[in-house]
């Protein structure tokens, strides 16, 4: 999250930032106002509680001269309530307040380009050129399910739209990416490997800012308040929430494979055929904790880790870089990774890979000791590496054969 003293010594500086993210000024008026009023109510119940302590010594004072205190402790019995009362409305106007300051999104990065939707991303780097095929590529859903690999019919039938199976060379090769791409993370980038929890608590969530804005697309448990993970980043970088690591020990980077779920709410219409936008899938995600005066120079690495394995599986892609209005709630900058799809001729998203700077740190309250022993926020990134449902899509769109096999990369 925003600092409150930065949205008060600079509210036309938010105000601009977050609208570039298409987010208008209203909020941060209305966390002005709430201050303002919060405020207000803390310095007159400071002012009654002055007046409580004076009051009390000019009482004692009555009784050990004799005097009727009556009328004193009368008084003081209507301040004392006038307190209470006073002290509620603080705490219920804090709490009002950090919630709406939870809601503001982060601020672009300078650099990153103004626009107002995905149109106006640029892409700024290609790799490879597009296969050249002697007869028409066939979409992955038609040839998994041609192969008997993707069974989309059984996903419905036990869990509805949006959920498919994987049987047999189809779900070991699934298998196998996962495992090879943690090793590549692993033995060449020097991640550290890690499995987390499915299911994580509401701190957790709001701690990486998918709560509270986001909870229509997020999977809830009523019976434990836990929510099915939509990303590793949720867990892995509550590992470090509350606390305090050595400047030493940076960075530190983790790796991780989870299922993920969403309920892809604003989804309706996209996709609907095959295993791109579903409600469960399977991805290794990579997350940076790092020096501020280092994040944008690690930025570039995760950048490269991820798109590492797609060289290394020889599909082609290319690189956008997302402008202001498709940031996203919580990076100061992203980059997406998009695989060529032959079979439906575009390209794919296949990675997000993001420079969260302190936005998450603040929210999740995870800070490093400097040298000279301060104490700082430190930034988080995290990028996919891959997205494992739509790497097997690639592969089994790049690598389609005529006869209708595919030939798997030789990694």
């Amino acid at each position: 999250m925003l600092s409150l003293e930065l949205i008060r010594q600079n509210p036309d500086l938010v105000k601009a930032g977050i609208a570039k993210k298409n987010e208008g000024p209203e909020i941060i008026d209305e966390i002005l106002n709430t201050d303002r009023r919060r405020r207000e109510l803390v310095q007159e119940a400071d002012e009654l509680k002055h007046r409580r302590n004076e009051a009390s010594d000019r009482i004692a004072g009555l009784k050990r001269s004799g005097q009727d205190a009556t009328e004193a402790i009368a008084e003081m019995r209507e301040v004392g309530l006038r307190i209470t009362e006073l002290d509620e409305r603080v705490k219920t106007t804090e709490a009002s307040l950090h919630d709406l300051v939870l809601r503001v999104p982060n601020l672009p990065h300078g650099s990153v380009p103004y626009g107002a939707s995905d149109k106006e991303n640029s892409v700024v780097f290609t790799w490879k050129d597009k296969p050249i095929f002697s007869f028409r590529p066939k979409p992955h859903w038609e040839i998994g399910e041609a192969l008997g690999i993707i069974d989309s019919a059984a996903g419905a039938r036990v869990s509805g739209s949006r959920f498919y199976v994987l049987k047999g060379l189809g779900a070991k090769l699934e298998r196998s990416l996962i495992s090879w791409m943690i090793d590549v993370h692993v033995q060449e980038d020097g991640y550290i490997e890690v499995l987390p929890p499915y299911l994580v608590n509401r701190d957790s969530m709001t701690g990486t800012g998918q709560l509270p804005k986001f909870a229509d697309d997020l999977y809830h448990t009523d019976t434990d308040d836990l929510f099915l993970d939509p990303t590793a980043e949720v867990p892995v970088t509550n590992l470090l929430r509350d606390e305090i690591v050595r400047e030493e020990d940076l960075p530190i980077k983790y790796v991780a494979y989870t299922a993920c779920f969403r309920k892809e709410a604003g989804a309706a219409g996209r996709d609907t055929r095959g295993i791109i936008r579903v409600h469960q899938f399977n991805k290794v995600e990579m997350v940076k904790f790092v020096r501020p005066e280092d994040s944008y120079h690690e930025l570039d690495l995760l950048l490269d880790n991820a798109e590492n394995i797609l060289r290394k599986l020889d599909l082609p892609y290319h690189r956008s870089m997302m402008c202001t209005g498709d940031l996203g709630f919580t990076a100061a900058m992203k980059y997406d990774p998009e695989v060529w799809m032959p079979g439906q001729d575009r390209y794919v998203e296949i990675s997000s890979c993001s420079n969260f700077e302190d936005f998450q740190a603040r929210r999740a309250n995870i800070r490093y000791r400097t040298r000279d022993g301060k104490l700082a926020f430190v930034h988080t990134l995290n990028g996919s590496g891959l997205a494992v449902g739509r790497t097997m899509a690639a592969i089994l769109e790049n690598y389609q054969q005529e006869d209708g096999t595919v030939v798997v990369p030789e990694v």
